[in-house]
């Protein structure tokens, strides 16, 4: 079992560290001060109705003193030393998920106002949690023992159900943005996690399009489901398959670089995932990355979103969790940039084939350490049910 020890930073963040499985860490004896005396927290920032758009939009203004790309001595998420003293007060560490000290949203929770028309602002509620997958510098998720994956997943899934159960909270959103070309600020390997006081637009319209065919359906299926036979069935976008999960580029993928992680059981979110499933994720979600970073010679920015239900009542029933992992990497040397079609309209112009692009992530060689998932990588024959 993965060993989870919450603690206080000086400033009163939450801190939690998540120790891999069998290392017989007992945190709770010797929990190292936070001695750096940082001054109390600041209220939140705002949020503000759009009105043409019928969406929120976070206004942070204070974000734009916030840590940009230190160099390795003084990266705020490595573990403490004499001469760093960073967020994280311990000499070494696995996992670990703290709140954002510059965060979008938060840190006092609540709802957002009633009623929203032109006009209308208030306290951006919510929270914003940093997720350090390792105490190393450098490297990526890529490179993360399976174990070490597999108290990522953890503490996702522990995260997820804690912050759903706060006040206010609608969604529960964690990501990795990985690469200067996706604008990280920090080096280390890390990722986020956002909980917000609204359904996010995004997950509004796949929420929307899940329900239709749910309600459809009478409740017996949903769409996410049969996207995810569709696929399996079809073979030609596959990528790999495990007895649990299943990896494919999307029919109608509208980044250079799509894939689809999805559950073969319909679950609300990564807390409502069992043992077995979290284990063969640690192992998949690896492999599937493994296969993205060896696509090129230089390594793969991406975005890693995970797509949970969101806390609605309408809305939560048809949800699915699935996995979409999105790049503007179109070559080696060339970035899909978001211009007037895509960032003005919407509409999505794919420079790339999702039935090429799988086949390259099905024959591309990963490293021997993947070699148990690998296996199971599909072919364009078609797959098993």
């Amino acid at each position: 079992m993965t060993g989870i020890t919450s603690t206080t930073l000086s400033d009163g963040r939450e801190l939690v560290y998540f120790d891999d499985a069998g290392t017989n860490t007992s945190r709770a004896g010797h929990l190292t001060v936070d001695h750096r005396g940082l001054p109390p927290r600041g209220e939140p920032g705002e949020v503000r109705f759009d009105a043409l758009t019928d969406e929120w939009v976070a206004i942070a203004a204070h974000r734009q003193a916030r840590t940009h790309l230190p160099p390795a001595d003084q990266c705020p998420i490595c573990p403490t030393t004499p001469g760093n003293a960073t967020e994280i007060p311990a000499a070494d560490y696995d996992v670990v998920v703290f709140e954002n000290r510059f965060p979008s949203l938060g840190p006092a929770l609540g709802p957002v106002p009633e009623g929203a028309a032109w006009g209308t602002k208030g306290p951006a509620y919510g929270r914003c949690e940093v997720v350090s997958f390792t105490p190393e510098h450098t490297g990526s998720f890529s490179g993360l023992t399976q174990e070490r994956s597999r108290t990522v997943v953890e503490a996702w899934s522990q995260r997820t159900a804690a912050l759903s159960a706060m006040s206010g909270i609608k969604q529960v959103f964690p990501f990795e943005n990985r690469g200067a070309d996706i604008g990280v600020t920090l080096h280390h390997p890390h990722g986020q996690i956002y909980a917000y006081p609204y359904v996010t637009p995004r997950a509004g319209v796949l929420g929307a399009a899940a329900r239709k065919y749910y309600d459809a359906q009478d409740g017996r299926d949903t769409l996410t489901g049969s996207l995810l036979r569709a696929e399996r069935e079809d073979g030609s976008r596959m990528v790999l398959e495990g007895k649990h999960f299943s990896a494919y580029v999307p029919f109608a993928a509208r980044w250079p670089l799509e894939i689809h992680l999805v559950p073969h059981r319909h679950v609300a979110d990564l807390a409502a995932l069992g043992g077995e499933e979290k284990d063969e994720l640690a192992q998949v979600y690896l492999d599937l990355l493994k296969r993205v970073d060896a696509l090129y010679p230089t390594p793969t920015p991406y975005i890693s979103a995970w797509h949970q239900a969101p806390l609605d009542n309408l809305l939560r029933p048809a949800g699915y969790l699935h996995l979409q992992l999105t790049s503007p990497r179109r070559a080696a040397d060339k970035l899909k940039y978001l211009a007037g079609s895509e960032a003005a309209m919407g509409a999505f112009i794919n420079d790339t084939t999702p039935e090429v692009v799988a086949e390259r992530l099905r024959n591309v060689a990963v490293p021997p350490s993947s070699t148990p998932v690998a296996a199971m990588a599909a072919t364009p024959e078609g797959a098993s049910a």
